[in-house]
């Protein structure tokens, strides 16, 4: 393909990721209120109760965003990502002027930024689809789950049939390396999950680990599972680490395993056959 008119798409595939960011934004907010009203909704039903009457039912389409601190709603021309808040806004609500978080803007750029590499790398394929496709889950469970410790099933659970889908073509990996991928994720940290409780009486994981690591067996095949532990488990020792010496983070408070696990499996997604070689050059 023309270099041309391959960096023609990464940019297009760029400004596409902004837009994706920002709806990833809604879904990073919202989902986890969402569980919370559908988890009450469901405890009042097993209980008899009526239903909790919420003063406003959450869905990713309504109501119309808001400046959490005012309540003022964000009207289009503050929506656009990344410039909105840099050149119109400049960081601040346009009604009450709080600051609004950084974080909104890091999302519509990371996601712009992959989603033109994703591009990039993959060139007009359907790999580049599917790239795109768990690259943006993979952002949006990354970010649920440093604000709440929490790997939602309605993401999860698609994503693995999804990677399993894509492979029935072997887009990624043959499908039987795919379900022994999804097989292998799950019950690998099943298994320390139980021996670690058994041995320690705590647990050191939640099942939504297990089910990423699934759901990133079924995109990448079982190959590339050992790779992926062993990142998110470099990484996730040397933030941790990090934590507790600079910011006296206590060692008996939790660190979500899910965005180590996120990073590692975007990472072998690029470049995951190239570690696992140099990997296996080292031990042999």
């Amino acid at each position: 393909m023309p270099l041309e008119s391959a960096g023609g798409l990464a940019v297009l595939a760029g400004l596409l990721g902004l837009c994706i960011g920002s709806f990833l934004n809604v879904v990073i907010h919202r989902l986890p209120k969402m569980m919370e009203q559908e988890w009450l909704a469901q405890c009042a039903e097993f209980r008899g109760e009526p239903a909790p009457d919420d003063k406003e039912h959450l869905t990713l389409a309504t109501p119309r965003s808001r400046c959490p601190a005012c309540g003022h709603q964000i009207s289009a021309l503050e929506n656009i990502p990344l410039l909105s808040y840099l050149l119109i806004l400049k960081g601040k609500c346009s009604a009450c002027g709080i600051g609004i978080s950084p974080r909104y803007p890091i999302i519509e750029a990371l996601t712009g930024l992959l989603s033109a590499w994703t591009v990039w790398h993959f060139g007009p394929t359907a790999q580049a689809v599917g790239a795109l496709l768990l690259i943006w889950s993979l952002i949006a469970l990354a970010a649920i789950d440093l604000d709440t410790q929490l790997l939602p099933d309605s993401i999860t659970l698609p994503l693995l049939w999804l990677g399993l889908a894509f492979n029935l073509t072997s887009t990624f990996t043959d499908i039987s390396s795919s379900v022994i991928g999804a097989m292998a994720g799950y019950l690998s940290l099943w298994s320390i999950f139980w021996l670690f409780k058994l041995a320690t009486g705590k647990e050191g994981m939640g099942y939504g680990d297990f089910k990423l690591l699934a759901a990133l067996g079924a995109w990448l095949g079982w190959q590339m599972l050992p790779t992926i532990v062993l990142l998110s488990s470099v990484v996730g020792a040397i933030v941790g680490i990090t934590l507790i010496v600079v910011a006296r983070h206590g060692r008996n408070v939790p660190i979500p395993f899910g965005p180590y696990l996120a990073a590692a499996g975007a990472i072998a997604l690029f470049w995951g056959p190239q570690l696992t070689e140099r990997y296996l050059g080292m031990i042999y």
